[in-house]
């Protein structure tokens, strides 16, 4: 039986995590020590980052019996006092070539978990125990508002389809607004933008949990 049509896939995270290593590519080589966004890292650390997101969301779901009141007990550690803590880092020889490779690679890890782990299963995350589509769901925010915060670094053009923007919001953000564009709603209910008619977040979680 084919997934709902506004179900969250395998396939809408791995669109996300292909077509946002293709916004990255196009960077110039000497651009990833800029700040990205607003965030606190450079481009490097936040695609660093965003791997590791990748990584440990894949992590969670992996164990035959997965953990559902913490996460699974890797060491994340941070490179300089403020960088982001991370069990997955970069080799800085392998130059933005090998930092995308990472970040693919890690998505691969995730698409790979949410294609073979059974609907049933649920596993813990700090915004509420989540099942595969959950974290597809988590996998592409991640994806698409930290390329968000790297284009805006590297000046780069981005905008991911508002269909998967659409399907996203559904799953985890069930309040935002319903009239107003996907993708602007998602920067919105992340803190990220303002929105007409809505005041800009000062803060904000997703809500992973299950709806039935």
């Amino acid at each position: 039986m084919p997934p709902p049509a506004d179900a969250v896939t395998a396939d809408d995270l791995a669109l996300a995590v292909r077509i946002a290593v293709a916004a990255l590519s196009e960077a110039p080589p000497d651009a990833w020590d800029a700040k990205a966004g607003s965030l606190e890292w450079d481009c490097w650390e936040t695609v660093e980052h965003l791997s590791d997101d990748l990584f440990a969301y894949a992590a969670q779901l992996a164990p035959r019996t997965p953990p559902m009141d913490g996460e699974v007990p890797f060491v994340w550690e941070s490179r300089r006092p403020g960088g982001p803590a991370n069990a997955v880092h970069a080799d800085r020889e392998a130059g933005p070539a090998g930092l995308l490779q990472v970040l693919e690679a890690c998505g691969g890890l995730l698409v790979a978990m949410v294609r073979c782990t059974p609907p049933d299963v649920r596993a813990h995350h700090v915004f509420g125990a989540s099942d595969p589509e959950g974290f597809a769901a988590m996998g592409i925010v991640e994806t698409v508002v930290h390329t968000h915060d790297l284009a805006e670094g590297l000046g780069l053009p981005w905008e991911p389809p508002a269909g998967l923007c659409a399907r996203v919001l559904g799953r985890l953000f069930p309040e935002a607004p319903r009239d107003t564009a996907p993708w602007p709603t998602l920067l919105w209910s992340t803190g990220r933008a303002e929105l007409p008619g809505h005041p800009r977040l000062t803060s904000w979680r997703w809500n992973g949990t299950v709806r039935t």
